[in-house]
Parts: structure tokens; sequence; C-alpha cells
């Protein structure tokens, strides 16, 4: 298995027979304002995507955790080709209906498409009202002969939902989404320090790899941060945390090489 990030939370999985986009996000650095109510007006993203030999283009597979415009934008869909399988979850369907695609499956629990089975978890963006208002949000979990469990978290705060989803999978690599993304009130809507320490004392055995820094505007934590906090919790080091463009290989063995 390889991994890359792109940028944000946009994804290149190599995976079994498989290349896997996840969470697209194509648009050229400061093409859109800041979100509103967020402690800064910086314009996103914050990064251009990186020079890559990727042909992230053409994908075998898109998986869409959610359709907020940092992880599925006008460029994607623009760009991408109509025909190529994009998986969802249930209620998002319409969205990629309506912008042309062809071959989208909204997954409810459980699909599978070659030899890769992907199984739909739960999130919460959020807490209270501000997670009412953010709407519902998934994951994915990956599993195929040969290759390890994998589980792409999305946009979710520590919390009951990928707590259950890794007790029940054991996946072997885990990607969060980090950043502690949040509003001028309230509390975070991705995971900050304390969450992806969370993941990693709930997984030690695991592969936490943390990405969602540095491209958007209310993404407070960068990854130095994060790194500088891990560090004060005596997990300097144990969460893998790329920079855009970087990729890491896991054998069949789900060690790193």
């Amino acid at each position: 298995m390889k991994i890359q990030l792109i940028r944000h939370a946009t994804l290149w999985l190599e995976y079994s027979d498989l290349n896997i986009l996840v969470d697209p996000m194509f648009m050229d650095p400061e093409a859109m304002p800041a979100f509103p109510n967020t402690p800064n007006d910086l314009r996103n993203p914050r990064a251009a995507l990186p020079e890559t030999e990727t042909n992230y283009m053409n994908p075998d597979v898109v998986i869409v955790t959610h359709t907020h415009v940092d992880h599925w934008d006008a460029v994607a869909a623009e760009q991408l080709r109509k025909d190529v399988p994009l998986l969802c979850q249930p209620g998002d369907e319409n969205v990629f209906i309506d912008a042309g695609f062809t071959n989208v499956h909204a997954v409810d629990e459980k699909y599978e498409y070659h030899s890769v089975r992907f199984a739909r978890t739960s999130g919460r963006h959020g807490t209270g009202e501000i997670a009412e208002r953010m709407g519902k949000v998934s994951g994915f979990v990956l599993e195929a002969d040969g290759e390890p469990v994998s589980y792409i978290a999305g946009d979710t705060i520590w919390c009951d939902e990928p707590a259950e989803a890794i007790g029940r999978y054991q996946p072997e690599v885990i990607v969060v989404n980090a950043g502690g993304a949040r509003f001028t009130q309230g509390d975070p809507i991705t995971m900050d320090g304390p969450d992806v320490a969370a993941v990693k004392q709930h997984a030690p055995d695991a592969h936490v790899i943390a990405v969602h820094m540095d491209a958007i505007n209310h993404c407070m934590m960068s990854r130095t941060d994060l790194a500088s906090y891990l560090a004060s919790e005596q997990l300097d080091g144990q969460i893998l945390i790329p920079r855009d463009g970087e990729s890491f290989v896991f054998n069949s063995e789900s060690k790193l090489e």
C-alpha cells in the first residue's frame, strides 16, 4: 500500500489493484475567501498543489467523505472524468449526479469494488449546535487481501464514532484530519492535538497519519504545533505528519518502508 498526501485532506492511495483519490480539492492558492466567522481573513487554500508525478486526475475510484468545499470543489467536479466510480455518503449523491457523474454509489454500510472492500463509518464534525450546522460526515475503512486495514476518519473530532470504528475494524493505518479547525465561537470541528493523541493511545499499534493542516484558514493547529504538542505528551515521532506531496509505503506485514 502507498498513501500520499496531496494537500489538506486530498489523498492518493495505491491499494490492492486500485488507485484511489480521496476528498479532491484542486483549486489554486487563494482562489477562495476565508471561511466566515473564523479567526482570520486569510484566503484559501493557503498552499499550492505540490509538484508530483502522481496522476491524481485519473483515479480508478474517488471517495468523497462529505461535500464541504475543502473536500470537494468545483475544479474537481469539472476535471475528473464523469464515469469514474465515486463513493459518497447517503444524501450527497445528487451533488455528484447534478455535476454529471454517472457512476455514483452512496454507501450505506459497505461496498465492494474489484478486490477492495469499503465500509462507511460515522463521525462528528464538532460539538453541539455547531456539529448540527456542519451536517453529516463520514469516514471509510478499506480492506483487501494482502493490504493493511486502513481507516480514513474524515472530518471528525475524537468521540464515540471513531473509537467504535477502531474497535470494530482494528485498522493498521489510520488517517485523521487534524488542524483543530474552528470558528470564532465554539470548540474545534476537526481533531486537535489531544484528539490525535487519543487516537494513538486508543490504537497504539496502528500507524497514525495526521493531515488537514496548513492549507485552510480556520485550521489553527499547524504541523509544527501538532508535532510540539505530541512531543510534550511523549508521543514524539509516533504520529506521521506528512508534507504536501509526501508519501508512505506499507508492506504486506503493515510495516512502514
